[in-house]
Order: C-alpha cells, then sequence, then structure tokens
C-alpha cells in the first residue's frame, strides 16, 4: 500500500484534509496494463463464440455456443463497468488538529440534525435504537448543535418509551463519556469492559443502563406500556394517543420532544443535545413510500425545528464508534474549494460481530471500500443508505442558484432560520401539518425535492440523481471506524435482504434514469458504468452463474465437450480469462489487508447471490413489469436467536429456513458433484484432456458449494438443509438430467 503525491486542501492557513492514491503507482500502471491485456483477451473470447455459431452443424451445438456466447457477453459487461472503479481510486486523510485552530468556539460549529430511522420493534429491537441514538447524542461536538430525530414508522409506544428511558439515562451517560472518553454506545462499552475500567461510577452508569434495558425488554414481552412504566400525568397523556384503532398502517401523527437543550440539562449542568420521536401519519389509503417516505417527513419536520445545514442519515442499528465523525465531515465541508458543489459525505459500512472469516460477506470490501473509493477519484461515492452526511442544500436541486427548487412552504427552505423554540405551539403545528400522510399530494417531494421515490433502493437512486444533478459527494474512510452495525447472523435475511436491493437496482436501471443512457449523459461516461455496474451486472449475474454452474456439468455427465482441449491454443485463453479475473481480485483483497479465506468467502457469497437472490429478483421484477404480481419492503431483522449466533461464531452456514432460495444452489451442489464423479471416470478413460475444463469447473464449484454438503449430509443441529429442500433439490437435479439427455436425442 504506497501513499503517493499527497495533494492537501487548505482554508485559509489551515490544511484540513489530503488526498493520495489509493493504491501505489505501480499497482495503477500494472491494473492499466492488465486491463488492456484482459480487454484484448475478452474480444478474442466473444470471436471465438461468434466462429463457433457461424460453424455449428446442428441445433444442439448452436444453442450450447449461443448459450455460453451470451453469457460471456454478461461477463465481458460487469468486467468492463467494473474498471471503471480502477481508474482513480483515491484515499483521504483529514487533519483534525487543524480544525481546531479553525473552530474555535461553540458557536463557529454548523448545526447537524441526525435522522435515526426505525419501522418494526420487533424486527428492530428498541434497545438498538437507544444504542445507537446514545452513541450520537455523545458526539464530541458542541451540544447545543445537535438534534437526533427518530422516526419511527410503525409508531410502537414500546420505541417511544425505551426513548424516554434512553433521555433519562442520558443525563448520567453524557458527562461519563466526556470525562472518561469511552466507547459511546453503552453496550459495547460494558460488554467489553467486563474485567476492567472497574470504578464506582462506572458500575453505578452501568446498574442504571441494566434497569433501563430490563424496564424496555419487560415492556417488549407485555408488549405494550402499561402503567407500572408510567411517571406521571404528562406520560400518561403521551401514551393514551395509542387506542385501540391505532395500527402500524394507520395511525395519526405523534412527535414528541424528548430533550430540549433549551431547557434539558445533564447531571453536570450541560445543556443536552435535542431529541425527538417523529411518527409520521399512516393510512391504508395513502401511498407512504416506505423508508423514502419516512427520510422526507423527518427532512420537513426537522426543517420547520432546526433545519440544521448539516443531515447524517443513519439505520437503527447502525452506532456511532468515533465520536469525532462531524469533525471529520467539516474538514471537507469547511473547504471553499469543495462546499460549493459538495452534496454529501459517505462513511463505509461496517460490522461488529463479523465471523473470524466473514463467512456471508458481510463486510463486502468490494461495494462497500473498493468501488466507493474508486467512485471517489471521479464524481464521489454512491449514498449506502447509512453513515452517510448530507448537505441540506442538496435536497433542493442542483448545486447552482439557477438550479435550486423551491419548496412549497417558506419554513421548509434550506436557508430559513427557525427563530422559534422547537416545543412551541407554532412550530409543533407546522411540523404536524408537514408529517400528514396526504401532505406530498401535487408536491415535488420524491420526485424533485427530498430523496427520491420510484425504487426500493431509496438510497442508490437518490445519491444517483444528486450527482446526475450536478452535486458531488467524498468517500470518508478514516483508520477508526466511523460507524458499525449488525452483522446478520442468518444467510436466508442476507438474501432476502439482496433480493430488495436487486428489484430495486432493476427499477432504476428500466427507468428513464437508465445509468447506461440519462447516467452516461449526465455525469459522464465513467461514473456512468459505475452506476450501471450495480443496475445491470448484479441482476444479470444470475443467468452466467446459473448457465456456468448446470450446462457444462451436464455436457459433462452426457459426454459433450464444450470447451477447447488442453492442447488447443484457445484453451490458454480460458485459462488466462479465468485467472486473470480471480487472481486481479485476490491480489487487490491482499494489498488491502484482508485474508485469503475471508476473499474466498466473498467470491463464494457472490455465486450464491447469483443462484438464489439475483435470480430470485430478477423474476419477481419481470413478473412485476408484466404485472402479473408486486413487492414491497420488507424490514430485514435484527433480531439476533443464539442457536443461529453460536453457528455464526463457529462458521457453520446457517441453511435451516425451508426457503425457495436454497433449491437452486441445492440443486447446483447435486448435479456438481455428480459431474466431478463422472469426470473422473471420463478421465481415467482418457479422455481427460477433452473435458479438463469442464471437471475443474465442476470441482471448482463442488469446493465452493461444500458447506452445502455438510448441511445436506453431515449435520444435525438447526442450520442443516431442511429434508423437503434436499428431496425438492434431488428431483430437480434429476429432472435436468433427463430433459438435457433427451434434448440432446431430440436435436
Amino acid at each position: 500500500m504506497g501513499e503517493h503525491r499527497a495533494r492537501a486542501a487548505a482554508t485559509g492557513p489551515f490544511s484540513l484534509h489530503s488526498q493520495t492514491q489509493y493504491f501505489s503507482r505501480r499497482v495503477t500502471t500494472f491494473n492499466y496494463l492488465f486491463a488492456a491485456v484482459y480487454s484484448i483477451a475478452i474480444v478474442a473470447l466473444l470471436y471465438y463464440h461468434l466462429a463457433s455459431l457461424l460453424n455449428s452443424t446442428s441445433f444442439t451445438s448452436f444453442f450450447i455456443s449461443l448459450s455460453l456466447f451470451i453469457s460471456d457477453v454478461v461477463l465481458a459487461f460487469s468486467w468492463i463497468t467494473t474498471q471503471s472503479y480502477r481508474i482513480n481510486p483515491i484515499r483521504r486523510r483529514e487533519f483534525l488538529e487543524n480544525l481546531k485552530l479553525l473552530l474555535k468556539q461553540d458557536s463557529d460549529f454548523p448545526a447537524l440534525d441526525v435522522f435515526i430511522c426505525t419501522a418494526d420493534p420487533y424486527k428492530e429491537p428498541p434497545m438498538n435504537v437507544v444504542n445507537t441514538a446514545l452513541s450520537i447524542l455523545a458526539y464530541d461536538y458542541p451540544t447545543r448543535k445537535i438534534s437526533v430525530y427518530i422516526s419511527d414508522d410503525g409508531g410502537s409506544a414500546i420505541t417511544l418509551f425505551a426513548l424516554m428511558e434512553a433521555a433519562r439515562f442520558a443525563a448520567e451517560w453524557l458527562p461519563f463519556c466526556r470525562e472518561n472518553d469511552v466507547d459511546r454506545n453503552p453496550h459495547t462499552f460494558f460488554a467489553s469492559n467486563e474485567d476492567s475500567y472497574c470504578n464506582s461510577e462506572k458500575e453505578k452508569i452501568k446498574i442504571m443502563y441494566e434497569k433501563m434495558r430490563m424496564r424496555v425488554e419487560k415492556v417488549m414481552e407485555k408488549g405494550k406500556v402499561e402503567d407500572e412504566f408510567i411517571n406521571g400525568e404528562e406520560e400518561h397523556l403521551i401514551f393514551d394517543k395509542w387506542t385501540k384503532s391505532f395500527t402500524p398502517k394507520n395511525h395519526p401523527t405523534i412527535i414528541q420532544v424528548l430533550l430540549d437543550n433549551s431547557k434539558n440539562k445533564d447531571i453536570r449542568g450541560e445543556s443536552m443535545p435535542n431529541l425527538i420521536y417523529v411518527s409520521r401519519q399512516k393510512s391504508s389509503t395513502s401511498h407512504h413510500h416506505f423508508k423514502a417516505g419516512a427520510l422526507n417527513t423527518l427532512l420537513r419536520v426537522s426543517a420547520t425545528m432546526t433545519n440544521a445545514p448539516i443531515i447524517l442519515n443513519l439505520d437503527c442499528d447502525v452506532y456511532s464508534n468515533d465520536p469525532e465523525t462531524p469533525n471529520r465531515v467539516l474538514c471537507y465541508l469547511l473547504d471553499s474549494k469543495l462546499k460549493s458543489n459538495l452534496g454529501y459525505i459517505q462513511f463505509p459500512q461496517r460490522f461488529h460481530g463479523v465471523s473470524k472469516s466473514d463467512i456471508y460477506d458481510t463486510e463486502r470490501k468490494r461495494v462497500f471500500t473498493f468501488n466507493n473509493a474508486g467512485m471517489d477519484g471521479l464524481l464521489g461515492p454512491a449514498y449506502q443508505g447509512t453513515g452517510c452526511f448530507f448537505v441540506r442544500r442538496a435536497f433542493f436541486g442542483g448545486p447552482s442558484s439557477t438550479s435550486f427548487v423551491s419548496p412549497e412552504l417558506p419554513e421548509l427552505n434550506p436557508n430559513h432560520v427557525v427563530e422559534r423554540a422547537i416545543q412551541s405551539r407554532e412550530v409543533l403545528d407546522l411540523a404536524y401539518v408537514v408529517a400528514r400522510c396526504d401532505y406530498e399530494n401535487n408536491t415535488k417531494w420524491g420526485s424533485k425535492l427530498g430523496f427520491r421515490y420510484g425504487s426500493l433502493v431509496e438510497d442508490y437512486f437518490t445519491g444517483y440523481c444528486l450527482q446526475s444533478e450536478g452535486w458531488r459527494s467524498i468517500f470518508c474512510n478514516p483508520n477508526r471506524t466511523a460507524f458499525y452495525g449488525d452483522a446478520p447472523k442468518n444467510l436466508l435475511d442476507g438474501l432476502n435482504q439482496g433480493k430488495r436491493w436487486i428489484v430495486g437496482l432493476l427499477e432504476v436501471g428500466f427507468s428513464k434514469y437508465s445509468p447506461i443512457i440519462y447516467g452516461v449523459k449526465t455525469m459522464g461516461l465513467l461514473m456512468g458504468l459505475c452506476y450501471s455496474y450495480n443496475a445491470y451486472s448484479w441482476p444479470f449475474l444470475s443467468f452466467p452463474v446459473t448457465l456456468y454452474a448446470f450446462l457444462p456439468q451436464l455436457g459433462l455427465i452426457n459426454g459433450i465437450s464444450l470447451f477447447p482441449k488442453v492442447s488447443d491454443p484457445w484453451f490458454v485463453l480460458y485459462a488466462f480469462l479465468f485467472l486473470g479475473a480471480y487472481g486481479q481480485d485476490l491480489f487487490e483483497f491482499m494489498l488491502d489487508g484482508s485474508t485469503f479465506q475471508k476473499w474466498w468467502n466473498e467470491q463464494r457469497m457472490w455465486s450464491i447471490r447469483a443462484l438464489s437472490s439475483y435470480f430470485f429478483a430478477s423474476i419477481e421484477f419481470f413478473l412485476k413489469f408484466l404485472g402479473i404480481s408486486a413487492f414491497g419492503f420488507n424490514v430485514t431483522s435484527k433480531v439476533i436467536d443464539q442457536e443461529q449466533s453460536k453457528r455464526y461464531d463457529e462458521e457453520l452456514f446457517d441453511f435451516g429456513a425451508s426457503s425457495p432460495m436454497f433449491l437452486p444452489m441445492a440443486t447446483t451442489a447435486i448435479i456438481n458433484f455428480v459431474a466431478v464423479l463422472i469426470g473422473i471416470w471420463r478421465a481415467l478413460g482418457g479422455a481427460w484432456e477433452q473435458f479438463f475444463l469442464q471437471m475443474f469447473l465442476a470441482g471448482f464449484v463442488v469446493l465452493n458449494c461444500w458447506p452445502l454438503y455438510e448441511a445436506m449430509v453431515f449435520r444435525n443441529d438447526g442450520g442443516k438443509l431442511p429434508p423437503k429442500i434436499t428431496f425438492l433439490s434431488l428431483f430437480l437435479a434429476l429432472l435436468l438430467c433427463s430433459l438435457f439427455s433427451a434434448f440432446l436425442h431430440v436435436f
């Protein structure tokens, strides 16, 4: 890893940040040369396929050649789009010591509004929300400048109760953090300091936290906030709003100020940040636009109450790990050369509790680190849904004054100064108005204003639209991780989440905002290709991965050679393309300090996703496109099952759910295992040279499928593949073999 030609950015006499190439000059030069050679090899491969098509002597050979040609075109497109990330990847560094010379008093700091979204207390435990909120409230930032807004889209009294408890606990927790410089998330602090940091103050704080946690969990068990948990008449009046007609999909707006920095003090007499609970009005007759709609409600409600120029967006399970994070952001926002068109600053997604070898590829280093660094060298990274600081002005049209889109109310203008107290009647009345379920009717919200509607991946689409309008972004990846989220311990939850992402990406890819057309036109070729990689390569990869998981193996079983012999010069081309693609990927992982086992699991999960979530998402999208089915937004569960957690820590794949997602990969495992056995038999008969590539491919798939064989045969725990899925997979494998044999016989 080399630092090369650092370039510092100055504000006045102070350098606040610098940038260098992500890899050394030698590595970057090697990537350019390799890309040139690999491109020639791809052209040669496509020529080989076209020649095979033209020389086909039967329908069978024509069908096989055409299938391989289409698959390799998709893979070639995917590879080409990934090269746009490798053109100019950069890394950045912030100089916080210089920021302190520039901002000498609290009044010099810009205000910060923080949006935290939750929707279901039984999938997103309220204590997760509490810990996230507390970690933000304890930022090393002027407390009177911070306002934290919690969007509870499920309208849960339990979530509000938990936040009331958090507000009381914060009076003790915030000064404790300031004075001892500890982890700002109380759960992780107490969990990681069981046998250390023992003093009376810490024990007192821990007892308070445990009491709060137990009260919240008791309310969760009971399913409602009973009188024994309510303190005083004022709280009774608040919880009385949850009547029998109150449901997650039909309820009035509830806005509750839990902490007011003009009134609430901690135990040291210092002002506390604002903490506001918001549950927008819901009605079954109005479209609520899922998370994007909730964020737009927060955008308007916060505008009426505080209207901070900077906004931080977080998921409810993503807590702050670095209290200096907002100060790092200011190193860019205060740079006069950047701030005219800087729309947002994205931090990488990181996860605590990841298994040693990251069996589910939770870290997604390629997506969350390499690709973001590559886009940062162009116009900046994509918005990834959490850990992102926005300039409020970016949600109101392009950066130039002529492209500004004015909101329908002057109080929502990003330049509006809120002069009244957040609990004044005028402010609260207006906040309730802009949180109504019908407020956005006949407005530009979701199309020209705020977070964008039209896709299940509102983050990708919103960032894409902002950059198309002229905003640029920055990838901030400091040595100390800024935010940590919960690592999924369940394979199926991760696959279902991936399916939703792919459906959302296809919605953008097949809209008037197509990245390959609209994106290239508005942002340039390289940025258009970066966004095209997500919108097209991910969904369409299911075709070549599925084909290469079955067709060569079925050919091997039936004695049909699909690839060149070892003695054929074209064999070298196939070997180079396979080893080159995987080798370059491994090389970059190792350079970034990762391990071979993590890389192996990353490429394994790439195949698993293509055979499951990508495959089913593509089917679901095109059925919806034809008007046959519909889809919605499903909240990914953050509840941790102890048995699943134990298996995850032991690095055992969890296939315990009876889901159709597992059918394609289980069928793949069976057919490839049979193909390897038959391939060995054919090799012993002297045909190894003819079938070497097919044998190698089947063996490679078998290695990747080893966790499935364990789950099918050797395990008896809750992660074992259900017998029903195993039998269905055997039936599908037999059916595919029979159909392919019949196809060969007929044609």
